[in-house]
């Protein structure tokens, strides 16, 4: 464990002393934030009302703020979990490109011991990040409309940390036989531009064609997003209900920002997103430890 100890230290350090990989990681999340902020929250706020309005119903602006934002929130989250633990996974990449990876090999480290050090430090590099932007997040919500509890905080923070461990899991998979510059930087490329519409966080998955949302509904990240939308909307929805919204207003608004699912029409309940998310957690982490056990071997 000592080992261990001191491998998990050794990759967090140099992922917080790479400023430019370190500042980078944490500025995306909020500069996605102000993104969404500036450009998308008009349009989605835009969507809300004309619907809203189309069925003779009137909303504070509150209300319509605290929508749009639990739906912006929600979608810089899923995407931050899983594209900064891609950032922060590089170390291991880097390491085959300097030779660092080889100097540790001849030492007396097991490559189990290596590559679970690797996982941990992106883990926890990780974690922080998102855990800064989980804050700066909240505070944008108590700016726009702010209806959640305590319970929402923490489930909330719960789906980030579920996400973040999917996240770890996919980039260590990955990125695990990548060994140049530039196989690193075309994956997380293609992570950072495709990742957000896969999961539903840049367009609802409502809007989808109906074959690509059966598609899609095979992929975990999608339930994570959806997670995060349910508890951060949540009390938004309570609130709409209590100033008298028709209950399938409320439902069509919940499908239209994918709180609600779909597998194959059999709406997905909560306690099966988690084991979705939960069970993609321990494929991929299986699947990190077989190629490094067959990569041993060879």
């Amino acid at each position: 464990m000592t080992g261990l100890g001191a491998l998990i230290w050794r990759n967090t350090k140099l992922y917080f002393k790479d400023r430019g990989m370190f500042f980078t990681s944490l500025i995306t999340p909020l500069i996605l934030l102000v993104l969404y902020g500036t450009f998308l929250s008009n349009v989605y706020e835009e969507t809300f009302r004309s619907a809203l309005e189309a069925v003779g119903t009137t909303v504070s602006d509150k209300l319509i703020g605290g929508c749009v934002g639990g739906e912006l929130v929600s979608s810089l989250l899923a995407v931050s979990c899983v594209t900064v633990a891609f950032c922060s996974n590089l170390l291991m990449v880097q390491d085959k490109i300097t030779g660092a990876r080889r100097d540790l090999t001849i030492a007396p480290v097991k490559k189990s011991t290596l590559a679970l050090s690797y996982y941990l430090a992106t883990l926890i590099s990780t974690l922080f990040i998102c855990l800064i932007a989980t804050g700066v997040c909240l505070g944008y919500l108590s700016l726009v409309g702010w209806y959640l509890t305590a319970a929402d905080v923490g489930a909330l923070l719960l789906d980030v940390i579920l996400l973040v461990l999917f996240g770890t899991a996919l980039a260590s998979c990955v990125n695990f036989p990548l060994s140049t510059q530039g196989q690193a930087s075309a994956v997380g490329t293609i992570v950072s531009a495709g990742y957000g519409f896969i999961c539903g966080a840049y367009m609802p998955i409502s809007q989808f064609s109906e074959g690509l949302r059966k598609v899609i509904s095979f992929l975990p990240g999608t339930y994570g997003t959806s997670l995060l939308r349910n508890h951060a909307l949540r009390g938004v929805f309570d609130e709409m209900s209590a100033v008298g919204f028709p209950n399938e207003v409320v439902e069509a608004i919940r499908d239209s920002v994918d709180c609600n699912l779909y597998f194959f029409g059999d709406k997905v309940a909560l306690p099966s997103m988690y084991l979705t998310v939960i069970a993609a957690i321990v494929i991929a982490v299986g699947l990190y430890v077989l190629m490094n056990t067959l990569s041993g071997r060879k």
